[in-house]
This record gives C-alpha cells, sequence and structure tokens, in this order.
C-alpha cells in the first residue's frame, strides 16, 4: 500500500507538469516515471514518453505491468486477505474498495479524456483515506508493529530511488545554487514542497533540498525520519524476540541508522551523493532481507 501510494504521487506530479514548461522551456517527458516503475524496451519507452493517456494506462491499469497501481494494489489486497484475523474490518473494507475502484472497467475510458485528473484524485483519496483507518483502527500489537516496519522500509527506499533519479536527470554540483524549479518534481513526489519553502531561506537550493529529503527530521518523508520510525519498531518487536538473532539485526541496523544520522552533506559532491544513496540503498535491502529471514524464513 506504500508502494502503491507512492507511485500514485508521482504520477499525478507528473501530469500536473505536463501542462506547463520546464524551465529550460522544454516540458517534461514521462520517461523518469517510466523508467522507475517499468521495464519497457527503449522504443517503446520513447513511444510512451511523450504520450500521456497511454503513459497513465501503462502506470496505473497495465495488467502486463507488474508495478503499475492496479496490479500492487490487487497484491495488497491478496494480502490482505491472507492476514483478515490480524487487521481490522475497516482496513479490509478501505483495500476492498480500492480494488474495486481500480479494476474498474470504466477507468479505461476516463484516463483518455479529461476525467484522468477525477480518477486520480479518488485513488489519492483512497489512499488517503486507507492511511487515517489503519492509524485509527488497528490496535498496537505485533501487527501494527510489522506493518508499519514494512511501511518505513518502502518509504525510505522510495525516496532513495527518486532522489537518484533527479540527480541523474539534472546537472547537480554541489556549489551551484540551481533554481528550486528543478528540484520541484522531486520535492512535489515526496509531498515536501510546501514545507520546503516554509524552512529553507537560503538560495542554496542543492544543499537545501538534499538536506530535506535525507537528514530532516521533520520531513516524514526523509531518509532518517524513516529510520527513525524503523529503529522505534523494531526495538518494539524485538523486545519480545531477545536472542542472538534479534541481537544482530539491531547491530546491523544500528550501523546503518549512524551512517545516514550523522552524515555531513556539506561533504557529498556529485558523485560520492549519489555513492552514499547506493550504498545506503543495498545496505537497507540487506537489513530487509535479514529481517525476512530471522522472522518469516520457515527454512
Amino acid at each position: 500500500m506504500e508502494r502503491a501510494d507512492g507511485i500514485l504521487r508521482m504520477v499525478y506530479v507528473q501530469y500536473i507538469l505536463g501542462m506547463d514548461k520546464d524551465i529550460n522551456g522544454m516540458t517534461p517527458t514521462w520517461k523518469p516515471v517510466l523508467q522507475l516503475f517499468t521495464t519497457i524496451p527503449e522504443k517503446e519507452m520513447t513511444f510512451l514518453e511523450t504520450n500521456t493517456e497511454e503513459s497513465l494506462k501503462k502506470l496505473l491499469v497495465e495488467n502486463g505491468n507488474e508495478n503499475s497501481f492496479k496490479m500492487i494494489i490487487n497484491k495488497a489486497r491478496e494480502n490482505a486477505r491472507g492476514v483478515q484475523d490480524h487487521i481490522t474490518k475497516e482496513v479490509w473494507e478501505e483495500i476492498n474498495q480500492m480494488y474495486h475502484e481500480v479494476n474498474n472497467a470504466s477507468i479505461l475510458y476516463k484516463l483518455d479524456t479529461y476525467q484522468a485528473m477525477d480518477v486520480m484524485k479518488a485513488l489519492t483519496n483512497h489512499t488517503v483515506l486507507y492511511a487515517g483507518t489503519i492509524d485509527i483502527t488497528m490496535p498496537r500489537g505485533n501487527g501494527w508493529y510489522f506493518m508499519s516496519l514494512g511501511r518505513y522500509v518502502e518509504r525510505c527506499l522510495q525516496t532513495i530511488v527518486l532522489t537518484e533519479k533527479q540527480l541523474e536527470r539534472m546537472d547537480f554540483a554541489e556549489n551551484d545554487t540551481n533554481d528550486l524549479l528543478e528540484w520541484r518534481q522531486l520535492l512535489l513526489s515526496l509531498s515536501g514542497y510546501e514545507l520546503h519553502l516554509k524552512t529553507y531561506r537560503s538560495t542554496n537550493y542543492n544543499y537545501n533540498a538534499l538536506h530535506q529529503v535525507m537528514i530532516n527530521e521533520n520531513f516524514p518523508r526523509s531518509i532518517v525520519y524513516s529510520f527513525k520510525r524503523i529503529d522505534h519498531y523494531l526495538e518494539r518487536i524485538t523486545n519480545n524476540h531477545k536472542n542472538e538473532g534479534t541481537a544482530s539485526l539491531m547491530r546491523s541496523f544500528g550501523r546503518l541508522y549512524s551512517k545516514v544520522r550523522y552524515m555531513d552533506i556539506g561533504l557529498l559532491n556529485r558523485q560520492t551523493v549519489q555513492e552514499f544513496l547506493k550504498e545506503i540503498k543495498a545496505d537497507l535491502f540487506s537489513f530487509n532481507k535479514q529481517l525476512e529471514q530471522h522472522f518469516f524464513s520457515h527454512s
């Protein structure tokens, strides 16, 4: 569900920005989004990158795209069906309603018309309702802890991947100020543009944007914020399972958390910031695999 929310947010931002001109006078294309959420060949990418209607279908409702919003929701519903005893009735109903809405045959026709924005707004409302429903109805036990742990691992990975893509598409240099508009797509995709305008006053936009998405503890989609929440829920889970396996898990995450928490963004340049993000992403995947093996492996 966290991944579905992230995909929908980025698609919606791209759709809105596509109605305007970028700061270099060019209309933003769908290519960066398609590269993140599809595995289509280059020839098809060339066709889709300027075709809004077909890109929306590919990213939102395409059965052949395993990362489409529809396929992610279908998987989430199957997961929820398998653990209905551990989630509330309200959570199941919200997931089920979203499933039926995105699988409605009329959605394909709407995405070809001006109603595309209405479709995305309706789906966005469902993701917001889902987030609120789990927060106010789920009991704070192991089910909630594991759900939250997975949510923040996924959210952190999304922030890393989107930041990597942003650095790839722009001419980033640590000593340049660039323009805030160059960071607009990333900040909007992470729901952080408004916070950025209210928080950062200097014109060093490169430093400010990286600070926000990486180590701003007040930004709920920053890397360090996600790590802080992972640390919290991991501690809750391991408190009831004290053994060498959980101790090893805590040490692994502790090293990773410290690496991010005490980093100095001012020392990063174009090459090192990309290497740092790649390293953090690999370490997070490794931690997630260790977590899965410890708690869910049947071997």
